[in-house]
């Protein structure tokens, strides 16, 4: 359950604005990675554990139909318990079986490699066909974002349309969470969730110690240096450990800025961590390689955090692992300090 965020651009940019990484899928994730996520097989499931068991359960129905839901294209209503949901949004499709709405999934997108049991297609939230969507006749379908209108193409069809955008930070997450599971009749469930969620953020934070002189951290999504700004999600990750973010005091104004090597070398970070171990291979042997490099503190201490690209790439659930695997980097990091 750890992710976390938006799919950037030649300068990614945030939700709803126009980029090269364009975020339509709920990923934080550049163009050249998009092709290469890859089923993820992690087994410290806590957040999982927490909510209260399979990924695939399914809970009673605890809404009462229609229901009527305002969304970031307005307000969408849901005739009926759906029973045919689509989902083109890999974050979406975690939370989906999250709250127990799993069994009502009857496709979702190529990059939902989350949970296994979900019926992978070759669906794309990216360039959404309507006529492959609706081959499924599906009475709801999640998106992250309006892309070549879907929303109106479905509606015309009298299909209900859910948009969830990346969200900004952890409220946004339960937000989504919670509306997911009305729009599904899950919403017992998804207190379950979101409680299970919030004490685990507790239990790793709690133990974090806040040095007098904050330490920095450069957070790589791919080899030609894109990061990303406290703006971010990934970026309120790092504040709620106190760390500084090298990215941004980066010139220019995108929230996710292409830095140079040399501006990298020059903020010396205490602790980098790496978002491309899977597309690209990253690691401490690569990043000791690079030139210059092997003088950066997080370099010289073996500070350099890696981290799976999905888990690094989406904010449902399981957006705890990426928090702890940060944690876990800083307070080895301060003890040896």
């Amino acid at each position: 359950m750890l992710a976390a965020f938006v799919v950037r651009a030649a300068s990614p940019a945030q939700a709803g604005k126009p980029s090269p990484f364009h975020e339509q899928v709920n990923e934080e994730v550049p163009v050249a990675r998009r092709k290469v996520l890859r089923q993820l097989v992690f087994s410290f499931l806590i957040v999982l554990a927490a909510c209260g068991g399979s990924t695939g359960s399914t809970a009673a129905t605890t809404e009462s139909f229609p229901v009527t839901l305002t969304t970031a294209k307005g307000k969408v209503t849901i005739p009926h318990r759906p029973t045919h949901i689509v989902s083109l949004s890999a974050t979406a499709t975690e939370d989906l079986f999250a709250v127990g709405a799993g069994s009502q999934v009857v496709a979702v997108d190529s990059y939902s490699t989350y949970p296994t049991e979900a019926p992978r297609t070759n669906l794309s939230g990216f360039t959404p066909n309507i006529e492959a969507i609706g081959s499924y006749q599906p009475d709801l379908v999640i998106v992250s974002d309006d892309t070549n209108g879907i929303v109106g193409q479905l509606a015309k069809l009298q299909v209900p349309a859910l948009v969830e955008p990346p969200a900004a930070d952890l409220h946004g997450v339960y937000a989504q969470i919670n509306q997911i599971a009305q729009a599904t009749g899950h919403s017992a469930q998804a207190a379950l969730v979101v409680s299970g969620i919030q004490q685990k953020v507790q239990s790793i934070l709690r133990p974090v110690t806040r040095p007098s002189k904050p330490r920095s951290v450069y957070h790589e999504l791919d080899q030609t240096y894109y990061s990303a700004t406290s703006r971010t999600f990934i970026g309120q990750m790092y504040k709620l450990l106190g760390l500084q973010n090298v990215a941004d005091r980066a010139p220019g104004s995108s929230d996710y800025p292409q830095l140079s090597a040399e501006y990298i070398i020059s903020t010396n970070p205490d602790l980098i961590v790496l978002a491309d171990t899977v597309c690209c291979g990253q690691s401490l042997d690569t990043v000791r390689s690079r030139p210059g490099w092997s003088a950066i503190k997080a370099v010289e201490t073996g500070a350099v955090v890696p981290v799976k690209d999905e888990i690094a790439s989406q904010w449902g659930p399981r957006i705890v692992l990426f928090l702890q695997a940060v944690a876990d980097a800083l307070k080895k990091l301060l003890a040896a300090t």
